[in-house]
């Protein structure tokens, strides 16, 4: 008979409260265990993580956790690992091996294999008094009271504090080798993150024979036809030696529409607006919306100079959004 909805959710609450017990357990037994491996994990040629079925899985999960943080990483299932694929394995990679019981039998054949080609061994293991145990360099403890199946089989909560146990090792490897936030952006090229710290202005700027510019001794009609013809809503005012010395926008454009009934005679120095506020080439995208999004008047577009304040540049708003940022 199904459970009433009191149950359900006293049902999920004593899995909670199981697995939180088991995850306080792993914490409780942190020894020097810990630094021993991730001081064999930083000087790894490659790290290979092993397991079979839902180990197998975890196991996948935290290869690929320690892949994207910048180690050199990947998954090796023990069957196949001896019909062949062994022969990634070389001397100087070490690997972690999980297993609840310590003696699954294709992990247990997999193991002289591995020590043959001189791998360093962590075990994520749930019994110390095991084949896995006694052959491995370093033993992390991954016991479970029980499993938070109702017959204790399905692996849940031992699979729970492999996970954990591998994200600690990950992390903390991350932490000792000074891993930056750039350094991880650079793995995660299409992640919001990656774009934030990947993409600079430099690279979506417009330049060259797309860059409306003008002088500043030019005539209001020739800024109007320079912003009519690069189509970004502002032109660049240059002097003799191509350093920024201004700007007009659109917006420029209609003010001075309104104010004048005559603008043959306007001249660009006279509506440009001075030292406008500029940015560089190699600020990254999220700082130069920023940057335009902090003014309280919002800036649509900003001139982009070099470190002589010459202008090599333009960038909108619009493209910056449109970049995903």
């Amino acid at each position: 008979m199904p459970l009433s909805e009191k149950e359900l959710l006293s049902e999920v609450s004593r899995i909670f409260d199981l697995n939180i017990s088991a995850l306080n357990f792993a914490k409780s037994n942190i020894t020097a265990e810990y630094a021993k491996a991730v001081e064999i994990l930083s000087v790894s040629r490659k790290i290979i993580v092993t397991g079979v079925g839902k180990s197998g899985l975890v196991a996948k999960k935290i290869a690929a956790t320690l892949s994207s943080i910048g180690f050199k990483s990947f998954f090796l299932h023990p069957v196949e690992a001896l019909h062949g694929d062994i022969g990634l394995v070389e001397n100087g990679d070490s690997c972690i091996l999980l297993s609840k019981s310590g003696t699954s039998e294709d992990i247990v054949r997999l193991v002289p294999y591995l020590k043959s080609r001189n791998v360093k061994l962590i075990a994520i293991v749930g019994n110390h008094n095991s084949f896995l145990a006694y052959n491995s360099d370093v033993i992390l403890n991954g016991t479970v009271e029980k499993e938070a199946c109702p017959y204790n089989i399905t692996p849940t909560t031992s699979t729970l504090t492999a996970l954990a146990i591998g994200d600690a090792l990950a992390i903390s490897l991350m932490v000792n080798n000074n891993i930056t936030i750039t350094d991880f952006a650079k793995n995660h090229p299409l992640g919001q993150i990656g774009k934030n710290l990947t993409l600079k202005v430099k690279d979506l700027m417009h330049k060259d024979s797309a860059l409306p510019i003008i002088k500043s001794n030019s005539s209001f009609k020739d800024a109007i036809i320079e912003i009519s013809d690069k189509k970004l809503g502002c032109v660049c005012v240059i002097d003799s030696n191509l350093k920024l010395i201004g700007i007009i926008t659109d917006g420029d454009v209609r003010r001075m529409l309104q104010k004048y009934d005559e603008i043959r005679n306007l001249k660009v120095e006279d509506i440009m607006t001075k030292e406008p506020i500029t940015i560089g080439t190699d600020v990254f995208l999220n700082e130069a919306l920023s940057i335009m999004e902090q003014r309280d008047s919002q800036i649509n577009v900003l001139p982009v100079v070099d470190e002589n304040r010459k202008c090599v540049g333009v960038i909108r708003v619009h493209d910056i959004i449109r970049s995903g940022i």
